[in-house]
């Protein structure tokens, strides 16, 4: 297996840390504290500034943190359908989807929608809901 970036082992561990309940609590936690302090510092600007500039840095590093990591799960997943069509002999332009335009997906989609309608209809009469792609 090879070396993976040492920004997608960050993007991954930070993301596995973030999503823990300790994290939340620790978050809480220093909301608390920073609230509990401010009849300290008399609720002046520079209190209210620490929490805020805190909570925009955090968020903003964040939000790029996260979407690594959802680009990477997203871009795994797709290799798995993929995967999964081609060693099942399904129809083998399916497995490019997310390449192609709006319209394009809508299409196959509505496609979709109606083989999924007609299915439940023949489960509906007892019958076997299988059917044909073309």
């Amino acid at each position: 297996m090879h070396k993976t970036s040492w920004f997608t082992r960050f993007a991954k561990k930070t993301a596995q840390f973030s999503g823990r309940p300790a994290t939340c609590a620790l978050a809480g936690a220093i909301v608390i504290l920073w609230a509990i302090s401010g009849p300290l510092f008399g609720f002046n600007e520079a209190w209210q500034l620490t929490i805020n500039t805190f909570t925009t840095i955090v968020t903003f590093l964040m939000v790029f943190l996260i979407q690594n990591t959802q680009n990477r799960d997203t871009a795994a997943i797709q290799v798995k359908l993929d995967e999964l069509i081609r060693v099942t002999h399904g129809h083998n332009a399916l497995m490019d989807l997310e390449e192609l335009d709006e319209e394009e997906l809508e299409t196959f989609r509505r496609k979709y929608e109606k083989m999924a309608a007609a299915a439940r209809k023949k489960i509906g009469k007892g019958d076997n809901d299988s059917t044909d792609l073309d």
